[in-house]
């Protein structure tokens, strides 16, 4: 097996589990960390039975079981060189119709996962020289925009609990940076964008199109890489220029002869 081992939070289906997919062709061994039992057991039962390879259930909200979720990763594979701190939850609401306990449990999958699991791994990381942490936010976290009060504001703190998280482990040799992901074909994407929803973003993206997962993954793998190894408390949206976009107006862009 592989001496690099990667953690991958929310593995069990869409962007975490693509970056998964990509730290194993990469040569890593992956553990895959996911509270959604059933879809857990499917995704491993379809990558086969594998010595590179560790499906464990994990809230990442809750202390107790992340620790016991690192403690699994460490009796399989020995060490942790790379965290991915993908798993995250979205409520679509109005403000004013979003209860206290909504956002609280935004703010607890999105905000207080990545800490906790961060502090779990990093001091095994330590223990073998250091390692590299990403943490997946999103465009919402860099641009508000509507029914997004929780999920917008736990990805801008999170986006800037990287940048803590980049100081102080930087100088024990963790690097700790951000992708913030634009809109992105997943299965999710495909049940609760419509058809108007598509267009609209075509409309604002430069690029006139949604990202890949594996293209997300393709921006994880190159920040856990020694390519990577001076870049620290970055956030990088692959976003096709969607924040870059500011602003759009269809009506001039589609006039525009180029």
């Amino acid at each position: 097996m592989s001496d690099k081992v990667a953690v991958v939070t929310g593995a069990a289906r869409g962007i975490g589990l693509a970056i998964a997919e990509r730290f194993l062709a990469d040569g890593y061994c992956v553990a895959l960390l996911d509270i959604d039992a059933q879809t857990l057991q499917q995704t491993a039962a379809r990558l086969g039975t594998r010595p590179d390879v560790l499906a464990v259930e994990c809230d990442v909200a809750d202390p107790p079981r992340v620790a016991n979720a690192v403690d699994a990763v460490v009796a399989r594979f020995g060490r942790i060189d790379a965290l991915v701190n993908n798993a995250g939850i979205a409520i679509f609401k109005p403000i004013l119709d979003t209860s206290f306990d909504e956002w609280s449990q935004v703010l607890s999958v999105n905000l207080c996962g990545p800490f906790l699991c961060t502090q779990a791994c990093a001091p095994v990381m330590l223990k073998t020289g250091g390692g590299s942490i990403v943490n997946i936010a999103s465009i919402s976290g860099l641009r508000a925009s509507t029914l997004r009060v929780a999920y917008g504001t736990s990805k801008a703190a999170l986006i800037h609990l990287t940048k803590q998280q980049a100081v102080e482990l930087g100088n024990v040799g963790i690097r700790v940076n951000c992708v913030a992901p634009g809109p992105v074909d997943t299965a999710m994407a495909a049940q609760v964008h419509s058809a108007d929803i598509r267009t609209s973003y075509h409309d604002a993206i430069p690029l006139n199109r949604y990202g890949t997962t594996q293209e997300i993954a393709d921006a994880v793998a190159f920040l856990c890489s020694e390519r990577a190894r001076f870049i620290n408390g970055q956030t990088l949206a692959v976003d096709g220029g969607f924040d870059a976009a500011g602003v759009g107006l269809p009506s001039l862009r589609s006039a525009q002869d180029i």
